[in-house]
C-alpha cells in the first residue's frame, strides 16, 4: 500500500508536469508565434492576469509597443494592436467583431440563471435590438436635457466644498469628492435624487467600495475567463468580491419607488425608459429597464470621474495652463452654474478637456475582439488569422506621435489649438485626425454609449470649480497615485481652496 508521504511527490510531480505539458502545447499550437512579445505570453495568460492585477498595465503595453512595434503578442491567442489605421477595422460598424468572452465575467447570476447586459453580451444583434429604444437618449443633443438635473448635484458640490474645505481653511483630497458627486451626478440624472453621498461626505452605503473590488475583479479574472466559472460563478461555493447584483437590486428598488409613486414624465432617465417600455411593449419590460438602468449605474461614473481628476490634477500641475483657462473662464462671463451652450465656445476649455482625455482615458485595458473566420492582414503584411483575439488599449493608442505630435506623454492643451503660422486647412485636417483618432470612448457599435453625457457633466463641472475658486496643490511637483482595474482611478490629489479672486493664484 503506497502511503500519504510517497503519494504526495508522486501526486505534484503529476501536477506539474500536466501544467508544463498545458503550456508547451499552448505555445505549439499557437497561431501568433511569429508576433513578437514577452516570452512567457507565447505559453500562458498568466503573464498579463499578473501583470493587470498589479494596477499599471497600461504602463507595460505602452513599453511593449515601443519596444516591438504595433503588434505584440500577450497571450498565446490574443494581440494588442497600436496602429491607428486598425481601429476602423478591428471595430468596424458595417460587420462588427464579436467581443471576447472576457466581457462576460461581469454577468451576474440571479435565481441560477447567468444574465448578460449590454456592456457583456456577445450577441450583436441581441444588443442592436435592446440599445435601439433608448440609444438616441444618450445623443448630444438629448442629453442636455437632463442638463438641470447636473445642475442640481453641480450646485451642491460647490457648497459642500465651501463648508467642508474653504470655510474651515482644510485640504480637499479632490479624488475622494470627484468620485462622491460623479456617482450622485449619475444618480441625479437617472433617478431624480442623489445617493447623498455628497451630503455625507463618504461612501456611506459602501457602493464605490462594492463597485472598485467587482471592477479590479473584473479585470484580472477577464484575463483568463475560465476562471470565473471557478470563482464567482462556481455555483457550489462562491469565492470572489461583491458582484453587481448590488446594483441589480438597487436599480430595481428605484424601479418599484417609481411605479408606486406615478411617473409624472420627470426629465430622468428612468422616465424616459419606462416611455420606451409602452412604445416597445413587444420586448421591452421591467428587466430591460433594469439592464439600461444598469448600464448607468455601473459604467456613467468611473469614466467621468477619471477624467475631472485628471484635469484638474493635471491643470493645477501647470501654471501657464491654469491661468489661461482661469482668464478664460472668468471673462465669459459665465452663469452658475455654467450652462452647456456657454461653454461650446470656450476655445481652452475644449481643449484641456480633450487632453486630459487623451492622456487620462478612462478605460486602461484592451478592448478585446475576436478576428472573424477568414482572418484578416496587418499593414505589414502579417496575416492574423480567424479567432484569434486582438484589441486596442485607449492609453496605447492615445499616445500615438503620428496623430497626437511629440511629447505625447505630456500633458499639452495646446497640441489641439492651430499653432502660430499654422495655415488654417492644415490645422483643421490635423485637428479632425486627433479628433477621430482619439480612443477614450472606444470606437464602433459598442462604443461608449455615455460619452455625450460624461462630456456635458465634465465641461460644466470644470468651467464651474475653475470659475469659482482659486486652487492649488502642496507644489507643482506633487505626484498622485494611479490604479488601473479596467477604469482608471486616482489618489492623492489634495487641492487648497479659496473664493476667488480677480486675478488666479498660481
Amino acid at each position: 500500500m503506497i502511503s500519504i508521504l510517497e503519494f504526495t511527490p508522486k501526486l505534484a510531480l503529476s501536477v506539474a508536469l500536466l501544467v508544463v505539458s498545458h503550456f508547451l502545447w499552448n505555445y505549439i499550437r499557437s497561431p501568433l508565434k511569429s508576433f513578437p512579445g514577452p516570452s512567457l505570453a507565447s505559453f500562458t495568460n498568466i503573464w498579463r492576469m499578473q501583470d493587470v492585477f498589479k494596477g499599471r498595465c497600461d504602463i507595460t503595453q505602452i513599453k511593449l509597443h515601443r519596444m516591438y512595434g504595433p503588434a505584440v503578442r500577450m497571450g498565446p491567442n490574443i494581440l494588442s494592436l497600436s496602429d491607428p489605421n486598425m481601429i476602423s477595422v478591428v471595430y468596424n460598424t458595417k460587420n462588427p467583431w464579436v467581443k471576447s468572452t472576457a466581457y462576460g465575467v461581469v454577468d451576474v447570476v440571479i435565481g441560477g440563471v447567468r444574465l448578460s447586459n449590454l456592456f457583456s453580451s456577445q450577441n450583436e444583434n441581441w444588443h442592436s435590438t435592446y440599445i435601439r429604444p433608448v440609444k438616441n437618449l444618450y445623443s448630444l443633443s438629448k442629453v442636455q436635457d437632463f442638463e438641470k438635473n447636473l445642475d442640481i448635484t453641480i450646485n451642491l458640490f460647490i457648497d459642500k466644498l465651501r463648508e467642508r474645505f474653504v470655510r474651515l481653511g482644510k485640504t480637499c483630497e479632490m479624488s475622494d469628492w470627484i468620485d462622491f458627486f460623479a456617482w450622485d451626478a449619475m444618480s441625479q440624472v437617472t433617478f431624480s435624487q442623489d445617493l447623498g453621498i455628497l451630503e455625507a461626505g463618504s461612501d456611506y452605503m459602501g457602493f464605490l467600495g462594492k463597485s472598485v473590488q467587482s471592477i479590479g475583479y473584473f479585470a484580472s479574472i477577464s484575463q483568463i475567463p475560465l476562471l470565473d466559472h471557478l470563482l464567482a460563478k462556481n455555483p457550489i461555493v462562491r469565492v470572489g468580491p461583491p458582484t453587481f447584483v448590488w446594483a441589480n437590486d438597487f436599480s430595481l428598488e428605484q424601479l418599484k419607488k417609481r411605479y408606486e409613486e406615478g411617473d409624472h414624465e420627470s426629465s430622468d432617465f428612468l422616465s424616459k425608459f419606462i416611455s420606451a417600455k409602452k412604445t416597445h411593449p413587444e420586448f421591452v419590460d421591467d428587466n430591460t429597464i433594469i439592464m439600461w438602468l444598469l448600464s448607468n449605474v455601473l459604467a456613467g461614473s468611473d469614466t467621468t470621474a477619471s477624467t475631472l481628476c485628471a484635469t484638474i490634477y493635471y491643470v493645477l500641475k501647470k501654471p501657464t495652463v491654469y491661468k489661461r483657462l482661469c482668464d478664460e473662464l472668468r471673462a465669459a462671463n459665465l452663469s452658475f452654474p455654467a450652462g452647456w451652450k456657454e461653454v461650446q465656445g470656450l476655445e481652452y476649455l475644449d481643449a484641456v478637456m480633450r487632453e486630459s482625455m487623451r492622456i487620462n482615458p478612462g478605460v486602461g485595458l484592451m478592448l478585446e475582439r475576436i478576428v472573424p473566420k477568414d482572418g484578416f492582414t496587418l499593414p505589414d503584411g502579417h496575416f492574423v488569422p480567424g479567432g484569434t483575439i486582438v484589441g486596442m488599449n485607449p492609453w496605447v493608442i492615445n499616445r500615438n506621435e503620428t496623430v497626437f505630435g511629440a511629447n505625447t506623454e505630456e500633458f499639452i492643451p495646446e497640441r489641439w489649438l492651430q499653432n502660430p503660422g499654422e495655415p488654417i486647412e492644415s490645422f483643421q485636417a490635423r485637428f479632425s485626425k486627433m479628433k477621430s483618432t482619439d480612443f477614450t470612448f472606444g470606437a464602433g457599435p459598442r462604443a461608449c454609449l455615455g460619452r455625450y453625457i460624461s462630456q456635458l457633466e465634465s465641461y460644466k463641472l470644470i468651467a464651474t470649480i475653475f470659475n469659482t475658486f482659486d486652487m492649488n496643490l502642496p507644489s507643482h511637483d506633487h505626484e498622485w497615485h494611479l490604479e488601473n482595474s479596467w477604469f482608471v482611478r486616482h489618489q492623492n490629489i489634495p487641492v487648497r481652496l479659496v473664493e476667488r479672486t480677480s486675478t488666479p493664484q498660481i
